[in-house]
């Protein structure tokens, strides 16, 4: 028999198959009623062998193993990095959480460290869990145990209005179902309800398909809610599949709308591609790459179907819950026609809220975007100007000091982002790929067990969050879950308000991370996550 360790370890520490991970010294859960509480089981093993896992505790039923798979990261980091990463190189590194069955055996490689993952999903009240390893012939080769309290108090509902950018057509595009078929809208549903997990209660939702991530002259799957007729000149509406995705939002628990953008992405100098159906006639693109922003014909149809959308979505109790784009990320050099698109709808958009991923401080303050969305690693100069109703994103640019998910990183710069939007204030938090599984501009389709990095193009697990099931559900992924940790945070800290007031939290913070917090200076350990609940459940 191969001489196996077993050990647990914390949830935030990314177990690497080349480095032995460091044990918990009294593991303990702890939390609220609602949380996932998890930890992991770290095991090596001097040769090949099999086990299985028996849970023993009165809240068996409760717990839920998986096991943590590596994924290839040929593209783990940008040329520069900081010193906040666990490695810099290619490789195969942890990050799929795939179900583990009861009874089902884990193969363990012989002189590797893995890990598996641990949920806990309990009722309020105190319990003891044991977890042992056994082999093919029933024997027990290893055991290890914790303990789980779980708080009789229930964390108030999320306020942070959160986006991961949904992409409807990858989804069609990865399963081969036709859109907008049975099977098609079944998946849909699946994957709305695991962003909902991952605390996302904001869609981007297609109306017509999303000029985002598109290479200039490409195109991508067309996802086009909104079905278009233009007769003798006139547009009518049929918004039968908006209705329907509405209500899969509302079966969800999606609370809010972001309509996709009016216009191309990084300069809104075109329009989208917009099918329509022309006198009866099959559906034709009618507007796309060929069709300047403010092309009469295409400033005609907007101010035909926006009035119209916001009938529709006002009809069904949504519209003041919808934000609309007009383009993504507008920077200096093309202020002009970004100012011109936004200038062709201010009027049918009044009163409407228009956001925009926008990080430049000095056109926020020329006023080209009134409500932006600003990158992480830009917010100084908006915080200092006491910005309303802020918001912020990280994507692949933010790759230094700054928090983010990229799989190379430790999950603790991961985790801590709750806790910076709670301290700052920060509205709202936006991210492009809940599911984005194309390379680099759309150009071509990705298989995500081999492809984490959209082609070479983003550092690996920017594009996506969660990978495609067999069966058209949602696989996690310990950074989703270290992400549902952060704004679990985030929702204690606010309820911790309600009891203390705001400027006993911002102390208490201050206190714990050993001085002021920014977007920049923050705790790196997992340390800090620990010390910050275990006072916040001492003070409730």
């Amino acid at each position: 028999m191969a001489d196996c360790t077993m050990y647990l370890v914390h949830s935030l520490e990314k177990v690497l198959p080349f480095r032995k991970p460091v044990p918990l010294d009294r593991p303990c859960l702890r939390g609220f009623r609602g949380e996932t509480l998890s930890l992991q089981l770290a095991y090596t093993c001097s040769q090949d062998a099999a086990f299985s896992i028996r849970v023993v505790s009165e809240i068996a039923g409760a717990i839920r193993l998986r096991r943590v798979e590596l994924v290839p990261c040929d593209y783990p980091c940008h040329p520069v990095w900081d010193d906040n990463y666990l490695v810099t190189e290619p490789g195969l590194y942890p990050d799929l959480l795939l179900p583990l069955e009861p009874g089902e055996e884990v193969q363990s490689v012989s002189g590797q460290w893995r890990s598996l993952w641990i949920d806990v999903e309990a009722q309020p009240g105190a319990y003891e869990v044991t977890l042992q390893a056994i082999d093919s012939q029933g024997a027990e080769i290893a055991a290890c145990s914790f303990s789980v309290q779980v708080l009789p108090v229930e964390l108030p509902e999320q306020k942070l209005r959160h986006t991961q950018w949904f992409h409807a057509d990858c989804l069609a595009d990865y399963y081969g179902v036709p859109v907008f078929s049975e099977e098609h809208w079944r998946i849909v549903d699946n994957f709305m309800h695991s962003a909902a997990r991952h605390g996302v209660n904001t869609l981007l939702t297609p109306v017509f398909t999303p000029p985002l991530d598109t290479a200039p002259g490409g195109e991508r799957t067309t996802v086009q809610l909104v079905k278009i007729r233009q007769d003798r000149g006139l547009y009518s509406f049929d918004f039968s599949l908006l209705k329907r995705w509405l209500e899969l939002c509302e079966k969800n628990g999606i609370r809010y709308l972001e309509i996709a953008h009016l216009f191309s992405q990084w300069g809104a100098a075109y329009a989208p591609k917009i099918l329509v159906s022309i006198d009866g006639g099959e559906e034709v693109r009618q507007f796309g790459w060929h069709t300047p922003a403010t092309d009469p014909a295409y400033t005609g149809f907007l101010h035909a179907f926006l009035p119209a959308l916001k009938r529709f979505l006002g009809e069904q109790g949504w519209l003041e819950r919808t934000i609309f784009h007009i383009s993504d990320e507008p920077n200096e050099q093309v202020a002009e026609t970004y100012g011109a698109a936004r200038a062709s709808v201010r009027d049918v958009l009044e009163g409407c809220r228009v956001m925009d991923a926008l990080s430049s401080f000095e056109l926020y303050r020329q006023g080209l975007v009134s409500h932006p969305i600003v990158s992480v690693d830009r917010l100084e100069p908006f915080l200092e100007a006491g910005v309303p109703h802020l918001w912020a994103y990280y994507c692949t640019s933010q790759s230094i000091d700054v928090p983010n998910r990229f799989i190379a990183m430790p999950s603790p710069r991961n985790r801590i982002l709750g806790v910076l939007l709670y301290n700052f204030q920060i509205e709202g938090f936006l991210h492009w790929g809940f599911n984005f599984y194309n390379s680099q501009g759309s150009v071509r389709h990705i298989d995500p067990y081999r492809v984490t990095d959209a082609g070479k193009a983003f550092p690996s697990g920017d594009p996506f969050l969660v990978y495609p099931a067999p069966d058209g559900t949602a696989y996690d992924s310990i950074r989703g879950m270290v992400l549902r940790q952060g704004l679990s945070d985030l929702r204690a800290l606010t309820f911790l308000e309600e009891k203390i007031g705001r400027e006993q939290v911002l102390r208490l913070l201050e206190r714990e991370a050993g001085g002021s917090l920014s977007f920049r200076h923050y705790p790196r350990s997992a340390g800090f996550f620990d010390k910050l609940r275990e006072e916040i459940y001492r003070r409730i």
